[in-house]
């Protein structure tokens, strides 16, 4: 089988990196849909709630016509006053109830979100910081995406997600960037560097808990 031209391999390349930027842009457009119909969901229950209370509450009284005579028309006038003051408490009412009930519905639906995502299955920022510390050198992204591509044949890994991950892995200091010419690589923190981000983290959370103790007088 002959060997590819160094054409052939650029395109290639071009390629693969394209079709890793539409699964992650079919990804991230599927999160999108769903958290949308999540929405529409919680918009369609609120808006039957609401109707059922409006055919409850009934329509609003018509105005009073006027009479005659000023005993008539300062008789209409206190009537319509108090049916207006009986009938105004219901209207927060309501809208309490709507707000309740939206609640409820959003506080259901981000469980079964959670637990659909979860699951058994391990994420993917798992299975990065676990390659990065089971490795011990630096990896590329390349390397990585490959790594558990392998070690993990059923699911379906982009580059550009990997690469996203380990971003973040180094900006909350859970793994490290090396450059090397115009290539990067990433490996595990060490554990004085893991020990100094435990400290300072630690140090941040006794300095809050003293800022919000209240002060004690004898």
């Amino acid at each position: 089988m002959p060997d590819s031209t160094p054409l052939q391999s650029q395109y290639a390349a071009q390629i693969q990196s394209d079709l890793d930027s539409n699964i992650a842009e079919r990804e991230q457009i599927a999160g999108q849909i769903s958290s949308l119909q999540e929405q529409l969901s919680v918009l369609e229950n609120n808006h039957a709630l609401l109707a059922s209370m409006q055919q409850a509450i009934g329509p609003a009284s018509a105005a009073p016509a006027k009479g005659s005579t000023k005993g008539s028309t300062k008789g209409s006038a206190k009537a319509a006053k108090k049916t207006a003051g009986g009938a105004a408490p219901r209207i927060p009412q309501a809208r309490t109830a709507a707000k309740s009930a939206g609640r409820a519905t959003k506080k259901q639906a981000k469980p079964a979100v959670k637990a659909k995502a979860s699951g058994n299955t391990p994420t993917l920022r798992d299975l990065v910081a676990n390659h990065l510390a089971q490795s011990g050198e630096p990896r590329s992204a390349a390397e990585i995406t490959a790594g558990l591509t392998d070690a993990h044949p059923q699911r379906n890994i982009a580059g550009t997600v990997v690469r996203n991950t380990l971003e973040n892995l180094v900006a909350k200091g859970q793994a490290q960037r090396t450059r090397q010419n115009r290539s990067v690589f990433y490996t595990a923190p060490d554990a004085t560097s893991a020990t100094t981000a435990k400290e300072s983290a630690d140090g941040d959370v006794k300095k809050g808990a003293d800022a919000v103790t209240p002060a004690t007088t004898g």
